[in-house]
């Protein structure tokens, strides 16, 4: 696995180098709308395509599930990509966005790289080896509770917004308990600022699949916990998530499914 994380975080950081380029020069984007508020540039385009060069040199048989191309190639070993999670953030010039692979062997995720190019951050992690930041190992505050905690999540923002009420009904509750909530806009950081204890929860609907493979990973490995908020199948599949420390993650699952009507699980897997 060792050898699959060096190529990934090669792959990262070259993509996020990539990305780079164009911040300060983010008028000459060309903006593409993918649908209301979801949107892709030319620097995302040519960022999964390093990355997907980048694997394909080292190991051409491999699988590859990318945010803006799509599947392609083998089933035993695939690479699930953003290359530039948070493009919103990104084309405002909001500092928050990073490159997100994670690695799925036979099924399971085994590594796990997320890699802030702003703040020149690397988070990785293999499976049964522990998570790190730079090199550092990491870990959730496993004492931590929801009173006084540091709350993430991702607002509605899609065309279907027919839970929205529900939704902030969440959001008033969690507010009633924890010390404050931030919606930074990458969901990937987000769960890697779980994992470093910058963060103490999190919960979102809606996700891919490469917004969450790495991160996900890279919290379980630093003894966080992660679930599928609408108890309809693997998180990875629904997208629906509560994330967290141990006791956090227990406590947010306690206090916001109680609003999880029939109509907000038919419209979060939508």
């Amino acid at each position: 696995m060792q050898a699959l994380l060096n190529t990934a975080i090669q792959a990262a950081r070259r993509a996020g180098d990539s990305s780079m380029r164009y911040i300060k020069r983010l008028d000459e984007l060309d903006v593409r709308s993918k649908s209301r508020n979801e949107f892709v540039t030319q620097v995302d385009l040519a960022a999964e395509q390093i990355i997907i060069e980048s694997v394909h040199e080292r190991y051409p048989d491999h699988g590859i599930l990318g945010e803006e191309t799509g599947r392609q190639g083998g089933d035993e070993v695939i690479w699930i990509i953003d290359p530039l999670d948070g493009t919103t953030n990104y084309i405002h010039g909001f500092p928050v966005f990073a490159v997100s692979i994670g690695i799925q062997v036979k099924g399971r995720m085994e590594v796990g790289v997320v890699y802030d190019p702003n703040r020149q951050e690397l988070f990785t992690a293999i499976r049964g080896v522990g998570a790190q930041l730079e090199g550092r190992r990491i870990r959730v505050d496993v004492n931590r509770v929801l009173e006084g905690s540091l709350i993430g999540t991702g607002f509605p923002y899609r065309e279907n917004d027919r839970w929205m009420e529900q939704y902030l009904n969440q959001f008033r509750a969690v507010m009633h308990v924890a010390g404050d909530v931030r919606r930074p806009g990458s969901a990937a950081l987000d769960l890697c600022y779980l994992a470093s204890g910058r963060m103490d929860g999190f919960w979102e609907f809606g996700l891919q699949i490469w917004d969450i493979a790495a991160g996900s990973l890279i919290l379980c490995e630093a003894g966080g916990m992660i679930s599928s908020m609408t108890d309809d199948g693997d998180y990875l599949e629904t997208g629906n998530i509560i994330a967290g420390a141990p006791k956090v993650h227990a406590e947010l699952e306690k206090l916001l499914k109680p609003f999880l009507g029939p109509t907000m699980a038919d419209a979060a897997n939508e």
